[in-house]
């Protein structure tokens, strides 16, 4: 699959139209996003990095101009100096934010 370490954030064009595909391991209505088309990839990155849990995002891939990019390829797009959106200060990276996941509900019992 194509990701930013192929194609420079550089050269992405954040305001081109944006596709967002689900990944197909999760099948629960309750867990699930269904396929979703943007005006512009920015915003495009910003719900799929900041909106979407860590694991539907695993296998989520987004199509912009031809070209696909999966999780690592939009959490790079996200944190490239290029990205046009103010970031949330949530948005930490997939993998902290599964790590910080599986410890809350060790604590709080």
């Amino acid at each position: 699959m194509t990701n930013v370490a192929s194609n420079s954030p550089a050269a992405f064009d954040y305001g081109a139209e944006a596709e967002l595909f689900p990944t197909r391991r999760w099948k629960s209505a309750r867990r699930s996003f269904a396929y979703r088309r943007f005006g512009n990839a920015a915003e495009a990155v910003r719900f799929a990095i900041e909106e979407l849990p860590p694991e539907l995002l695993s296998g989520a891939y987004l199509e912009v101009d031809e070209a696909r990019f999966d999780a690592g390829g939009i959490r790079k797009l996200y944190d490239s100096a290029e990205y046009p959106l103010p970031r949330k200060k949530a948005a930490r990276p997939a993998v902290e934010r599964q790590a910080a996941g599986s410890f809350e509900g060790a604590f709080s019992r």
